[in-house]
């Protein structure tokens, strides 16, 4: 059974595509915080490769499924490897770093990261929500 694509209703997301959403909000944030673009400024490549999933809507949905568990995992691990390797560079400065020109105010470093985790931490709860309603499967 391909349990990453099942939704639970046709406004749902699947896991498949949070795990992909997730990676793709992390790979935003690392590109604006660690490599310097400005919010929104991403190359064509990027795009390709993160925007659908970046969004989670209609498109996502028809788009992102269809693929095993392990391939959405993989792109989430790739982008966590670069972001705990990107944060052994850094120092407290750089966290409390203040970006003036924040879409939602002056924010630093340390506050755009809390955001990346919180984040997760929503869709965790979706996680559990899903996997909650999945039909058994049974062992032979």
């Amino acid at each position: 059974m391909q349990i990453t694509w099942i939704i639970v209703d046709e406004n749902a997301n699947s896991i498949g595509a949070m795990l992909w959403h997730l990676a793709s909000t992390e790979r935003f944030y690392q590109l604006h915080t660690f490599e310097g673009i400005k919010w929104g400024e991403w190359s064509d490549e990027e795009i390709k490769e993160w925007a659908t999933a970046s969004g989670l809507v209609d498109e996502a949905r028809d788009k992102i499924k269809g693929n095993e568990l392990d391939f959405y995992l993989k792109k989430l691990e790739d982008v966590r490897n670069f972001t705990l390797a990107e944060f052994k560079k850094r120092d407290d400065d750089w966290l409390m770093t203040v970006d003036k020109d924040w879409f939602w105010g002056p924010t630093n470093n340390y506050c755009k990261w809390f955001h990346v985790c919180e984040h997760e931490s929503n869709h965790n709860g979706q996680f559990k929500f899903i996997k909650s309603r999945l039909p058994s499967v049974k062992k032979d």
